[in-house]
């Protein structure tokens, strides 16, 4: 970690005060009598690495000269909690009721901010300065007294502790699950903020707690705050909430006066005066909009659309650039999750059969016109992914699983067989149906019954028609194993119900890993969020030895040691056959009307869409798209 700011040492005075605050908070058991806080820092990682010192005027990616102006109108690439893509009926994006519309949180802002040229720094928003205690249990946050709300009243750390408080007993539960850990957050005053964290609870949980929105406590005092609404919410962050439509588009205004716009984690970034998002329910009529230039960015998803779509004449003259950029980041796990808890899927040899069945090889010649690779690890695209034999760090720390593992963990971790790519591979289906037997999966009648004598039969669901053509060939191959295979789309607001309820045999999802790993990783395979409505752990994952696992991994000391932890981690995952992995591609595709520009370098962590690009007048005016 950074060394302590000399500017930052406080005065005798200070001191006093300080000691009396904490003195009368020990009293009163809200902080824990052995806290002793180091220095104050101007930034905090898992691993002590900063590359921002001190003094740093702003982030390397940026351009520090962009104008400010302009409007970036686009779809949907990233989302979080409560958000959807595809509409939106609440401007709540902090609870489980209701969806939300994407990038809300850009209306808040935060005790810290990430780096994203880094792979988990964060560096003083909010709080200008924290303090860690000597066991690095306690955090104590300095506020920044210019910090305002959109309503100029102060933010402080009052509106923090209530937040974090709040979040913890009823935010979406992806939030509480993360911060569960965390013990208290307090104000001993109005400019210092002590959160307290559980014996043993590794950083990455108060950078997690440093990095969440901040709400007014007086706001939402008078609300109830687990209620779904259009109410516009009170923010303190960048930009506001402006003009929108309930499941049509949204528009956030940059606030002229914002009060942090000038400190170096924010200069040269939040440059457009509005960042417009378009919803569609269907990725085609999404295409066709943004040919009619109802919008003028997208990042494309679709091989089909990237391959054979951009021929229209506006690509032709010049007006719309397609670009592609590297996607550094670990690609994290796609694919269809199957939920374990169904007596139909527990037995990992009917879930392997399910993976044989699937052809990636002739699904990405036919219809991805080559351009994705096979997904196969929990950690892809990152040196987490576990490859080859285990490695002796690995190996020892295996062994000591060794008698509640199969077999295969210790030698090459299990991959998703290669097809000969004919969409016919016979080898394959035969592999399939005999495990499918060995499991006590009979043909009957020509149709596969379970051990129970049940018709097996397995439904796809999903909120939008366009992996049909995915979908279905791959249907077809599991019909001609006998099972009673069917996809099931309904609308977005039902989908999103029954995910979080558990209430279906296959979806597809996909898991962004970071790239140092933290609390945020529980919700994806841990045993006590295998039954937690709206948790991420949607195969209903239950392992004493992947829990272990995914504790060492978040307290590990070194990012050599985390490394070593999540390729065993990875191998044993692997192992359960809990997924279908489908498919990741290392780049973005963008294609954007000629009206923006971004800086040389992107992020290496993000696309730095929003933050960093902006709109570029005399190009608009060059290319006749001004207006």
């Amino acid at each position: 970690m950074a060394q302590g700011d000399s500017r930052f040492r406080p005065n005798r005075r200070e001191m006093l005060a300080g000691s009396a605050a904490l003195a009368g908070a020990v009293a009163a058991g809200i902080v824990p009598a052995r806290a002793e806080f180091g220095p104050p820092r101007h930034g905090i990682s898992v691993f002590g690495e900063l590359k921002y010192g001190l003094d740093f005027a702003h982030l390397d990616y940026v351009n520090v000269d962009a104008p400010k102006g302009g409007k970036l109108s686009r779809t949907p690439s990233v989302w979080a909690y409560n958000q959807n893509p595809t509409t939106f009926n609440t401007l709540n994006t902090l609870v489980q009721k209701g969806d939300a519309p994407v990038a809300l949180d850009i209306i808040y802002d935060s005790l810290m901010r990430r780096a994203l040229d880094e792979p988990d720094a964060v560096y003083g928003l909010a709080a200008e300065r924290v303090a860690v205690s000597g066991d690095k249990r306690s955090y104590r946050f300095t506020m920044r007294p210019e910090a305002r709300f959109h309503d100029g009243t102060p933010l402080t750390a009052e509106d923090a502790a209530f937040t974090l408080e709040t979040l913890k007993a009823k935010g979406h539960a992806l939030i509480r699950q993360t911060i569960r850990r965390m013990e208290s957050a307090v104000a001993e005053d109005e400019k210092t903020l002590v959160v307290t964290l559980e014996d043993g609870t590794p950083v990455s949980l108060a950078m997690a707690i440093a990095t969440l929105p901040i709400l007014s406590k007086t706001f939402h005092e008078s609300r109830d705050f687990e209620e779904a609404g259009l109410d516009i919410p009170l923010g303190s962050g960048p930009y506001r909430v402006g003009q929108f439509e309930a499941g049509r588009y949204i528009e956030y205004d940059r606030v002229e006066d914002y009060w942090a716009r000038d400190l170096p984690i924010n200069r040269g970034q939040h440059n457009f005066d509005t960042i417009r998002f378009e919803f569609f329910r269907d990725r085609d009529v999404a295409f066709e909009g943004f040919k009619g230039r109802a919008y003028n960015l997208r990042e494309e998803f679709t091989s089909r659309v990237w391959a054979t779509g951009y021929d229209f004449p506006a690509v032709k003259d010049g007006r719309v650039k397609l670009e592609t950029l590297p996607d550094d980041r670990p690609s994290g796990a796609q694919g269809w999750f199957l939920n374990t808890r169904l007596k139909k899927l527990s037995d990992p040899r009917v879930r392997e059969a399910l993976i044989n069945a699937f052809d990636f090889e002739w699904t990405n010649k036919t219809l991805f016109y080559g351009l994705y690779q096979r997904t196969w690890s929990y950690f892809q695209n990152s040196d987490m992914m576990a490859e080859g034999p285990p490695s002796p760090e690995e190996l020892s720390l295996l062994e000591l699983y060794r008698d509640r593992l199969p077999e295969e963990v210790f030698g090459e971790p299990y991959t998703p067989p290669v097809s000969d790519g004919s969409g016919r591979d016979r080898k394959l289906q035969r592999a399939a149906a005999k495990l499918l037997e060995e499991a006590g999966y009979e043909i009957r009648d020509g149709v596969r019954h379970t051990p129970d004598g049940d018709v097996f039969r397995i439904e796809f669901l999903d909120d939008e028609p366009t992996f049909d053509r995915v979908v279905q060939p791959y249907i077809q191959r599991l019909k001609a194993l006998g099972i009673d295979a069917r996809s099931r789309t309904v609308d977005a607001s039902q989908f999103r119900k029954r995910i979080v309820d558990f209430d279906f045999d296959i979806v597809i999802q996909r898991f962004a890993i970071p790239a140092t790993p933290g609390e945020e990783v529980r919700v994806y395979w841990t045993s006590d969020n295998a039954d937690t409505p709206g948790s991420r752990n949607l195969s209903g994952i239950k392992s004493p030895v992947i829990d272990d696992l995914t504790q060492r991994l978040i307290d590990a000391q070194s990012r050599g040691e985390q490394v070593t932890v999540a390729r065993a981690l990875d191998r044993v995952l692997r192992a359960g056959r809990y997924w279908v992995p489908q498919w990741y591609k290392p780049v973005h595709t963008l294609a954007y009307w000629d009206v923006y520009a971004h800086p040389e370098n992107k992020p290496r962590y993000d696309l730095g869409l929003n933050d960093t690009w902006w709109y570029d007048a005399a190009k608009a005016e060059e290319n006749g798209l001004a207006g």
